[in-house]
């Protein structure tokens, strides 16, 4: 049941609730200790080796802050392993071997999840595929802090560079 008032906010938590929750019930179903947030992480080292966090923040397009949180994460279960990169600020974030042997059956997940999200957006009046993504082109033109300010409310600080990124886990 929706709650009177829920606001674009409220409305766009839930429904990640719903989808993440579900995925993650089917990782555990299947015996795997992997979230959802881990996905574009490993998708990244699959795809390009070896990575800074800044690099995988923006394959991912979260902060920097939300990118090490989710690679300290993925640390913790055995996923990636952190090394000191050339500059020593730096750290250089490497797929497992675990991660690598879970990878072909995350695959496969990731196919049967973009199914059933192409299955979804078949019943629904409007696909939120294109949707989601008009919102975040419009968004990166101009935030919604900037949006709320036209509104009239001048109490608003700017935002800082990076918040226009979403800060979303991975």
């Amino acid at each position: 049941m929706q709650a009177p008032g829920s606001g674009l906010g409220t409305l766009m938590r839930h429904l990640l609730e719903l989808l993440d929750g579900d995925v993650e019930k089917i990782y555990r179903a299947a015996s795997l200790d992997y979230r959802p947030r881990f996905t574009p992480v490993m998708r990244a080292l699959r795809d390009h080796g070896p990575l800074s966090i800044k690099e995988i923040a923006a394959y991912a397009r979260v902060t920097h802050s939300a990118a090490s949180q989710t690679v300290t994460a993925m640390k913790r279960k055995r996923l990636v392993s952190v090394a000191t990169g050339r500059d020593a600020r730096a750290r250089t974030i490497t797929m497992s071997r675990r991660a690598k042997r879970l990878l072909p059956r995350l695959e496969m997940m990731w196919i049967e999840t973009n199914a059933a999200a192409k299955a979804l957006n078949e019943e629904l009046p409007m696909p939120l595929d294109p949707i989601l993504r008009c919102a975040i082109d419009a968004l990166e033109r101009r935030s919604f802090a900037e949006r709320i300010r036209e509104q009239g409310s001048n109490k608003v600080a700017p935002p800082k560079a990076e918040s226009r990124r979403t800060s979303r886990d991975v």
